[in-house]
């Protein structure tokens, strides 16, 4: 069973455009994480009437990225082979690619198939510097940067496998780059599956505080990569600065309970 896990929140008018996307691939189950949303997402969602599409429901919200975490570990549950990640804000006409990447990933026995969002140099505006900088100084250390570049499961969609989700605990899943180095340190097979250029995925644009916030926040995530590549505690400092972002609004406390209730479930 192939299953796309799409974070979702507060994204009507836009969710439905995901959704016909990854409807019309082969993909067995859709799992929205819907989380603190006040807007129509979930009627949105639910006008599909599928029963490919199933949807989790948090009424607080989650933090960024620790749906996928969610994500990672029902579908495994469920008897997911692969694990393809979707955010619900990619509006982009980008099913020839998701295709593309699920059929590489599968040819080519990956267990992590990353997406190139920069197969050519970006505008070197200040807040991208920042995101390439970080980004390539993890790759640079860890040896990544010859088989993947500076690409990264925080940008663009991505997919995995079962072996996967079996070594990787899941609550790592939620610091995608950590994610990452835990899979090279495993030894299993990581790629680049295909190739779309940032602005082909149509991801929503929000303001340039958020924009700063994000930087910081990828950043810190590489950081603390670095910091389980070389074995030592987690940290988010570098020369002196705390990158943290979004990080401290990441509900761990949510996630842990909802592993207990998904574990007592499928006793």
């Amino acid at each position: 069973m192939i299953a796309a896990v799409v974070p979702a929140q507060n994204e009507e008018k836009r969710i439905g455009v995901v959704l016909h996307q990854l409807l019309n691939l082969k993909v067995d189950k859709i799992i929205v994480v819907l989380n603190g949303s006040y807007d129509n997402t979930l009627r949105e969602i639910q006008s599909f009437k599928s029963s490919r599409i199933e949807v989790i429901h948090f009424k607080d919200p989650l933090g960024i990225d620790v749906p996928r975490a969610v994500g990672a570990k029902y579908a495994y549950k469920r008897g997911a082979r692969h694990v393809l990640f979707v955010d619900g804000d990619m509006v982009g006409n980008i099913g020839y690619e998701l295709n593309l990447l699920m059929e590489n990933c599968l040819k080519n026995n990956l267990d992590l198939a990353l997406t190139n969002c920069y197969p050519t140099a970006p505008q070197p505006c200040y807040l991208t510097k920042i995101i390439i900088y970080f980004r390539q100084l993890l790759n640079q250390e860890t040896g990544l940067i010859d088989m993947i570049d500076i690409s990264t499961p925080s940008h663009g969609p991505h997919m995995i496998s079962r072996g996967m989700l079996e070594i990787i605990p899941y609550k790592d899943f939620a610091v995608p780059p950590i994610e990452m180095v835990l899979a090279l340190k495993q030894g299993l097979n990581i790629a680049i599956g295909v190739e779309i250029p940032h602005t082909r995925l149509g991801s929503s644009i929000k303001n340039v505080k958020h924009s700063q916030i994000i930087a910081q926040t990828i950043a810190g995530d590489c950081l603390e990569a670095l910091c389980v590549f070389r074995g030592e505690p987690r940290s988010r400092k570098y020369h002196g600065m705390d990158y943290i972002g979004y990080h401290n609004t990441r509900r761990w406390d949510l996630l842990e309970v909802f592993f207990i209730e998904v574990d007592f479930m499928n006793r």
